[in-house]
């Protein structure tokens, strides 16, 4: 049984506030522990305004390192790149902030390259924070061919191509790995939307058995899911 506990909201401000505490709270604690914190930031729209709450935060964030959960591989100035939103955030407090890809590679080369920048950093990962997709998909492991080497790679990153590609974004990636992801000493997650509710309890509920990529992820997770939630 996967252990999660729902935090709701009545609107996205509130929802978005209670986030950013949380994260606070995460980066703190791994400062005060350890004197620094590693933690992996979804990118794109839905953490937006709490991401822009945290970098508003006092923070030692000089000593804090930033990796997205998943890039798009694309240059780092396109407006799907999730690493330039991280870094035009939160560079300019003096976070490390780690992109995923890098350079005109083919995505398997990209999830090489990706694996072996992040050996640099420390870990575990002290706070994973993810969102997930009305199909279920979850950082960049979706359905589809690439989905068991997501979830049973030994390594931290791998490169994918979504299949069918998705209409906002229709480009191969780099994602962090199930391992990656559930080695981390915290995981929150943050969904909007009556239908994304109801796809992440299915998931939850089949776990391994899920028809979900959030659900065969989390079915071995150790430590419990904060999943924050919206109308």
């Amino acid at each position: 049984m996967i252990d999660a506990e729902w935090w709701e909201y009545d609107s996205a401000e509130e929802l978005a506030e209670a986030v950013a505490g949380d994260a606070q709270f995460v980066i703190e604690s791994a400062l005060d522990a350890r004197g620094d914190a590693v933690v992996a930031f979804a990118g794109g729209r839905t953490p937006a305004a709490a991401q822009a709450l945290l970098a508003g935060r006092k923070l030692k964030w000089k000593d804090v390192t930033i990796v997205p959960t998943d890039d798009r591989l694309v240059p780092v100035q396109d407006k799907l790149s999730n690493v330039r939103g991280l870094a035009e955030r939160f560079l300019p407090l003096g976070a490390r902030v780690i992109p995923l890809t890098g350079g005109d590679l083919p995505v398997d080369a990209a999830g090489k390259a990706a694996d072996a920048r992040l050996q640099a950093i420390h870990w575990p990962l002290d706070f994973v924070w993810l969102g997930m997709g009305e199909d279920g998909h979850t950082a960049s492991i979706f359905p589809g061919a690439d989905l068991e080497a997501a979830l049973s790679a030994p390594h931290r990153a791998i490169g994918v191509t979504p299949d069918p590609l998705p209409a906002d974004a229709p480009v191969a990636r780099v994602t962090l790995t199930k391992s990656a992801i559930l080695g981390a000493r915290a995981i929150l997650i943050q969904i909007s939307g009556d239908k994304k509710r109801k796809v992440l309890e299915k998931a939850l509920k089949d776990g391994a058995g899920s028809n979900y990529p959030i659900g065969r992820l989390l079915a071995d997770a150790s430590q419990a899911i904060d999943i924050h939630w919206c109308p």
